[in-house]
């Protein structure tokens, strides 16, 4: 019987296990998928250093590029743009399975699906080991949002585009028209350099990027940051394009309390704040509701992504892509056979993307 290869993670920090499990064949709606390369993301670095709590043993990675390989009965033979797609096509497709049909599918919660898959994240049962990145094959379930890559468009590129990327996009979909706007942005890793980039594309006229560590904020300017700095810098930043105005909007992507905290009064009145990088515990944050009415501002917190987030991620990446550097931020590729390596190297902080990609 035909053998697959998938990395096994069982709860003990630091450690995964290569295994080999028969390969499996796609049921009814289902394709299986052979994995080009999957990118490590924050959140499979937290939970390989033992932050972050996960259903053991799972296959883990989501950040996924991969080619069809089989069809089962009765599966999608079309994207969600309705292009064709066949053996051998590659595609990405949303980190969450939806059933389309209950409370949170119909009301444009998708990522919060009652019934939902989410790939990289799944416990192995037996029979559906295959459902994260880091594995030579996955098995996509029904339900889940497809989209077909362009041709040309480079591996390191597109491997983040149903993550970091799908999320900027509902991000700043949240904030609204960006024509004309200064757009404040907390973080400089791969978010934050994606959400400056897509802010440009969008129109904005000012796009403040701080970060504290001065490497990343710098590198900023290549992706459409009018002005970069340390957190601290933000207020002066703020003030000189906004003549004290304040920003339009502020999009905080780092996921520290202190970071909101120090910056969030830099948004004008009627400004929007959109929450996106706090997606683990963190000291709470003391705001007096009074200074939120009185300048009639607006919270809004971003959670991943529905389908047309990631259509509309790869439409920008295949064209971004030429225009900015993004093809430089996975800066180390391992094979799958050195996962371990991986993410040692991912978790030193000299990578915006560390990936790994069978053989």
């Amino acid at each position: 019987m035909p053998e697959s290869t998938l990395a096994l993670f069982s709860g003990t920090p630091g450690e995964l296990s290569l295994e080999r499990r028969p390969l499996p064949v796609p049921g009814p709606g289902e394709i299986l998928v052979r994995v080009l390369g999957c990118t490590l993301c924050g959140s499979d670095l937290h939970t390989v250093a033992g932050r972050r709590s996960v259903a053991v043993p799972t296959v883990l990675g989501h950040e996924i590029v991969g080619e069809v390989a089989a069809f089962g009965p009765g599966a999608p033979r079309h994207d969600i743009a309705g292009t064709v797609i066949a053996e051998g096509t590659a595609i990405t497709w949303a980190i969450v399975a939806g059933c389309g049909e209950c409370f949170c599918c119909t009301h444009d919660l998708w990522p919060k699906c009652e019934r939902g898959v989410k790939y990289g994240h799944q416990r192995a049962a037996a029979g559906s080991e295959f459902r994260g990145g880091l594995a030579e094959h996955c098995v996509l379930v029904p339900g889940t949002a497809i989209v077909g890559l362009p041709a040309g468009l480079a591996l390191e590129v597109a491997c983040p585009a149903n993550c970091a990327t799908a999320t900027v996009v509902a991000a700043l979909e949240a904030a609204g028209d960006l024509s004309g706007a200064c757009v404040a942005i907390l973080g400089a890793g791969l978010l934050g350099l994606t959400a400056a980039a897509l802010a440009q594309v969008r129109g904005a006229r000012d796009v403040i990027v701080v970060d504290t560590r001065a490497g990343r904020a710098a590198r900023a300017a290549e992706f459409g940051a009018t002005a970069v700095g340390s957190p601290g810098d933000l207020p002066g930043l703020v003030a000189a394009a906004t003549a004290g105005r304040g920003a339009d909007v502020l999009v905080e992507l780092t996921g520290a309390t202190a970071a909101l905290a120090g910056a969030w009064e830099q948004v004008r009145i009627g400004g929007t704040i959109i929450l996106v990088g706090a997606v683990s515990p963190d000291a709470p944050w003391a705001i007096v509701p009074e200074r939120i009415v009185r300048r009639s501002l607006s919270i809004r917190g971003i959670h991943n992504y529905s389908p047309r987030h990631l259509a509309a991620a790869v439409a920008f990446l295949a064209d971004a892509w030429h225009r900015y550097p993004f093809a430089g931020l996975v800066s180390a590729w391992y094979p799958l056979s050195q996962v371990t390596t991986a993410f040692v190297a991912a978790a030193d902080g000299s990578h915006v993307r560390v990936g790994v990609r069978p053989g």
